[in-house]
């Protein structure tokens, strides 16, 4: 027998706090959290930097129209859907289980048979699936819950970490892509007059793709770490708090082929998109356990 996960969801016979961690009328998930809200400003500020030097720095000044042009869409698209992976990463549920419903009322409901125990978070007060995790930050337990990250002021977990992977990787190659960019403007540069390379003054122009430089190498390093973390805890059907706390596996072990297709769904161009979900949904674990 397996417990019903909807039984407390909005029209169940029970309801616990429902708007927690909720904004636009309960439609998208927003953590109140300061410091996230910062980080997550910083990170669009950090891209329209990188957005306006690359475009008025580097190629609309460019003499060589084509090399331009292609770059201009290259480098927009990539910039477009690392915006909109951030986005989705950010207001996606990550997996939360409704806050407070460890009523008496919803464990009697839960039809529990003699030798069977569930686990009860004692800081939210929520019946505890398995693989499930306590967040200090958005103060609920979260669903195969990797990390918190406050770059996407938000938990990353089993709804919204095909969209943080996006995120990573969409960074990283557009860092790389601007690192490109700026080698070959300073090579313009030195071969060519420096008033005659950028619209900018040369101290201007030095001033901005070196910062461009060390941006784009920074976050090229990170994201690509984060990126090959969070595909081998896929590949591994293991979250990062798992790892960590080396958790020993309670659950059905899947072909790693097929935790690839749980995260991502059926190999297809819907892989690299931040606005499909798979279509494949995994079986929520057990709240309880047999002793």
């Amino acid at each position: 027998m397996e417990y019903n996960y909807d039984t407390f969801r909005r029209g169940g016979s029970w309801e616990p706090e429902q708007n927690h961690n909720r904004c636009c009328h309960g439609r998208l998930w927003f953590v109140r959290d300061v410091c996230g809200i910062i980080c997550a400003i910083l990170t669009w500020l950090l891209i329209l930097y990188a957005e306006f030097v690359v475009m008025t720095v580097i190629l609309l000044p460019s003499p060589y129209p084509i090399y331009s042009t292609v770059n201009m869409i290259i480098f927009n698209i990539l910039a477009f859907l690392a915006i909109s992976s951030h986005l989705r990463t950010m207001f996606t549920d990550p997996g939360s289980v409704p806050k407070g419903n460890a009523s008496e009322k919803a464990i009697q409901q839960m039809g529990l048979r003699e030798g069977e125990v569930f686990f009860k978070c004692a800081k939210c007060c929520s019946i505890k699936p398995d693989r499930a995790h306590h967040c200090s930050v958005c103060r609920v337990c979260v669903r195969k819950m990797d990390h918190h990250c406050p770059w996407v002021n938000s938990c990353i977990g089993e709804n919204n970490q095909k969209f943080f992977v996006l995120f990573t990787l969409y960074i990283a190659v557009i860092s790389a892509h601007a690192i490109f960019l700026t080698v070959n403007q300073f090579a313009h540069c030195i071969r060519t007059e420096w008033r005659n390379c950028s619209t900018y003054s040369p101290p201007a122009t030095v001033i901005f793709l070196l910062f461009l430089t060390f941006e784009a190498l920074l976050f090229a390093v990170f994201t690509m770490i984060m990126l090959g973390t969070q595909l081998t805890a896929i590949w591994n059907d293991e979250t990062g708090i798992e790892q960590l706390k080396k958790e020993e596996a309670r659950w059905v072990k899947r072909s790693r082929w097929k935790n690839i297709q749980i995260v991502f769904g059926r190999f297809s161009l819907a892989w690299f998109s931040p606005f499909t979900r798979p279509m494949i949904k995994q079986k929520h674990e057990n709240y309880y356990y047999s002793v």
